[in-house]
């Protein structure tokens, strides 16, 4: 395991330029994306894109591991589960870097045999780091972790490479579930990456600097 330790500044520029390049994040004013919920926006994001760049995927896989450590504790875990299904390899990768075991976390019971949630090994003790590719407002990872509880771990500690960062109330809403959340980058940090390389117009920029100002009434405004 070599790892360096860059400043969080660094890394949220290098992680926002990253999923930039490969197109994971993207920006589009005129046409705006329309997301699960049937809302839109100017905004989108695909981390499930970073598994098929290794240089890009190593990188980041780093900065989580440096960041998790640096912020947790270089002894702080016994397991990593990734929640099903874009965490999964996303955990995997992490395992490897902190050399520990790897397990995951189905979103609902799969229904026959041991009708379990949770694949692998997983100890009743262990102190579980759940790692997910991004979180919006926190409200999936609640089950996710609900689940590894019921098992007898704890799990107090959530990482993810993006973190959208405009829903002021999701730290609190995790960290009255008592889980703290560790992230590489935010919207922001692409926007400033995106203005910094002239990525886009400073129309179309304008109109995500909003949208990220006020998420809620932009989409009021644009249906």
């Amino acid at each position: 395991m070599s790892l360096t330790f860059p400043t969080r500044e660094e890394i949220a520029r290098l992680s926002a330029r990253m999923l930039l390049e490969i197109r994971a994040v993207d920006f589009n004013a005129a046409q705006p994306f329309t997301y699960a919920s049937g809302l839109k926006g100017p905004t989108y994001v695909d981390c499930r894109r970073i598994i098929s760049f290794p240089r890009v995927r190593a990188t980041l896989l780093d900065f989580m591991a440096a960041t998790v450590m640096r912020d947790a504790g270089f002894e702080a875990f016994d397991n990593v589960a990734g929640g099903e299904t874009a965490g999964i390899p996303f955990a995997a990768m992490m395992a490897e870097r902190l050399a520990l075991p790897m397990t995951y976390v189905r979103k609902k019971p799969k229904g026959y045999g041991r009708n379990a949630r949770i694949e692998g090994v997983m100890h009743e003790g262990q102190r579980v780091l759940l790692v997910e590719d991004l979180t919006t407002d926190g409200g999936s990872k609640l089950s996710f972790v609900d689940a590894i509880r019921e098992t007898g771990a704890a799990c107090a500690h959530t990482a993810v490479i993006f973190y959208y960062g405009i829903f002021p109330e999701t730290t609190q809403r995790l960290a009255d579930h008592g889980v703290s959340l560790h992230h590489l980058c935010t919207w922001w940090d692409v926007l400033a990456e995106a203005r910094a390389q002239s990525a886009f117009d400073e129309a179309t920029l304008a109109e995500v600097e909003a949208f990220l100002n006020d998420p809620r009434g932009w989409q009021a405004a644009n249906g």
